[in-house]
């Protein structure tokens, strides 16, 4: 089935966002453009970063113990680079992430403590066009917090245990879903993006070919949403309840 088109919510009616990913830089390689963007507008924006990315990076002779760490440091630079202050990280385990029940729980407590008017995670579709956005935990982590969103968030009686509020929570945006139907201009926050990219020092051979490669796939999407020239963008897929 097609996803229905749908019109976003204009952003002077945003006040607070949540973005909800399985690994440290998810949403820096999905969405660093469009958050820079939100928070230049005044727009708080929070990030919900499921696992310490433990399974991540190339440095064969690192201790491993020390990888949370360093993924955490890591996202709390680049976070800084699109204006983002408060990161929740949950510490599941890289590689393991299934949408269980207490996942859901923890991403509906953070949702109900930072009270969000938008959501952004990635699509719990497969895209096969490009395989490799959708790894597992992605997949997961999109399911739950698709789950969270509806309809778990607002159900004064789903996951009791809770002390937070339910919270009504009508918008959502995906990433790396198989369907478009919504770009955002980022000309004026490619910078931060790549900024924020490269603060994960861990994850990067080569730095320079890294922002080389985001500036194309960002100038592409920009064709692709007609915008002008020598312009850049992020993609989305936003379904309203």
């Amino acid at each position: 089935m097609s996803v229905p088109a749908a019109r976003p919510r204009p952003d002077t009616e945003i006040e607070r966002v949540l973005a909800v990913v399985a690994h440290p830089d998810d949403i820096d390689f999905a969405a660093s453009g469009t958050v820079s963007a939100w928070t230049k507008a005044g727009i708080e924006v929070h990030y919900c970063i499921v696992t310490d990315g433990q399974e991540g990076g190339f440095e064969p002779d690192r201790d491993r113990s020390e990888i949370p760490a360093v993924r955490r440091a890591e996202q709390t630079a680049a976070a800084g680079h699109a204006g983002v202050q408060d990161v929740h990280f949950l510490g599941y385990h890289d590689g393991a992430v299934e949408p269980t029940a207490e996942l859901v729980r923890d991403i509906v407590r953070v949702i109900r403590q930072v009270r969000p008017q938008r959501l952004i995670t990635s699509s719990p579709e497969r895209n096969w066009q490009r395989l490799q956005v959708s790894h597992p935990d992605h997949l997961a982590t999109g399911e739950a917090t698709v789950r969270a969103f509806y309809p778990a968030v607002g159900n004064p009686y789903a996951f009791p245990e809770l002390t937070e509020e339910p919270w009504e929570l009508d918008e959502l945006w995906l990433v790396e879903h198989p369907e478009v139907n919504h770009y955002v201009d980022i000309t004026d926050t490619i910078d931060q993006k790549i900024s924020a990219l490269l603060s994960h020092t861990s994850q990067h051979r080569d730095p320079d070919a890294l922002a080389a490669r985001m500036r194309q796939l960002s100038q592409q999407r920009a064709t692709l949403a007609g915008f002008p020239a020598n312009h850049y963008a992020e993609q989305f897929t936003v379904i309203r309840l």
